[in-house]
């Protein structure tokens, strides 16, 4: 029997516990976890509970998630039965685990419709990743059986993710393994027509009509304005730590500002029925707000590392270059972040780069136009 009240989480990590966990299980859902991690998956099912603490910008606040439980995903017989009967999945593991993870959400697919007849299962796509569920969709095709319906059993529902969950001091996870720490925003976007079943009955659900205009308002704006404060910022201050200390600058307050208006007005002309200039100006200093608070101690090197991904192509800086080029739109701000991102060269708390930077800064030594070239793709 289907249990329209479980949702099976893969991916125990931050957006797992502190967003997609915390969502379901406060209105009332079952949670079960599955990850690569089988340490991760033992404390979880030996505490059965973890805390999420909000770092609201004057006070804290510690949220308890009760009776979670959680499995490796190399169990697969035991993941495939879960699964089987659950009402929702979803998955924030990277792009990465995606290739784990699909194949065994195929098995479970299959397994599902042999015991219960073809009940759709909709899976919540939590990646920031554009065209999710096309990616999702041709990994399951090329694991399930050719007669199998995809298109009518699997609701592939992309979202737009735009909580903000910083890394942890290795003192606050040798405290507690379990816990994470999140901001207080909890809207999780998701795709309306994504579902074939009815909506979940959650309160925190944004459902939109077109996700491709909201997943590209994340990618154009948040992820577009978190880059350009660490890349300009870097430049201006290679000793700050903090984001907000970055943002104490005026100057780089405004010109982030204003490169994240130059975004917006690329996004409108995508979208053109979609946003207004009134409504992503308030958004633009909505998230400048939440980049600015002290408590969530985000960290230049954890916004700004991961150089190849966050200067791709399809990534935040370049994509909006690109759809400027072709709707002839003026996208020099945003050219001058991606030039200060190549820059880029901050560390973690241990003095550490990350660790495919490496191989970005040998590149980097060929020059600019080189990394525009060969890793944004900007001719």
């Amino acid at each position: 029997m289907i249990n329209h009240r479980k949702i099976v989480v893969f991916g125990a990590g931050r957006i797992g516990r502190s967003f997609i966990g915390q969502v379901f299980n406060r209105s009332g859902f079952e949670v079960v976890f599955v990850d690569i991690n089988q340490s991760l998956i033992d404390l979880i099912n030996f505490h059965k509970k973890y805390k999420v603490v909000i770092k609201g910008e004057k006070t804290d606040q510690t949220i308890w998630i009760q009776d979670v439980r959680g499995i490796w995903l190399y169990d697969t017989d035991k993941v495939v039965n879960e699964l089987a009967d659950a009402g929702l999945a979803s998955l924030s593991v990277g792009q990465q685990g995606l290739q784990a993870a699909i194949p065994v959400l195929a098995k479970s697919l299959n397994v599902r419709r042999q015991k219960y007849g073809d009940i759709p299962l909709d899976i919540i796509i939590a990646e920031n990743m554009r065209n999710a569920d096309v990616y999702m969709q041709d990994g399951l095709i090329d694991h399930l059986p050719p007669d199998y319906p995809v298109e009518q059993l699997v609701g592939l529902v992309e979202t737009s993710i735009g909580k903000m969950v910083p890394l942890m001091t290795r003192k606050d996870m040798e405290e507690d393994p379990l816990q994470v720490f999140a901001e207080p925003y909890n809207t999780l976007i998701v795709n309306k027509n994504g579902f074939k079943n009815p909506l979940p009955d959650v309160p925190f659900l944004a459902p939109k009509e077109n996700i491709k205009a909201w997943v590209d308002r994340k990618l154009f704006i948040h992820n577009l304005g978190h880059a350009t404060v660490a890349y300009t910022g870097f430049l201006a201050h290679p000793l700050s730590v903090y984001i907000y200390e970055i943002l104490a600058d005026r100057k780089i307050y405004r010109l982030s500002r204003q490169t994240m208006q130059q975004s917006a007005e690329i996004l409108m002309a995508l979208y053109p029925d979609e946003f207004t200039k009134e409504q992503l100006d308030d958004h633009i200093d909505d998230l400048l707000q939440r980049f600015m608070n002290r408590s969530l101690g985000d960290t230049v090197f954890r916004v700004g590392c991961d150089l190849y991904r966050k200067l791709g192509p399809e990534d935040r800086l370049a994509a909006p270059v690109h759809a400027a080029i072709r709707l002839n739109k003026p996208y020099d701000l945003i050219l001058n972040a991606i030039k200060a991102g190549i820059q880029f060269r901050a560390t973690d708390d241990n003095g550490n780069y990350f660790p495919a930077d490496k191989q970005f800064f040998q590149e980097a030594k060929k020059g600019t136009r080189y990394i525009l070239e060969n890793v944004c793709r900007i001719y």
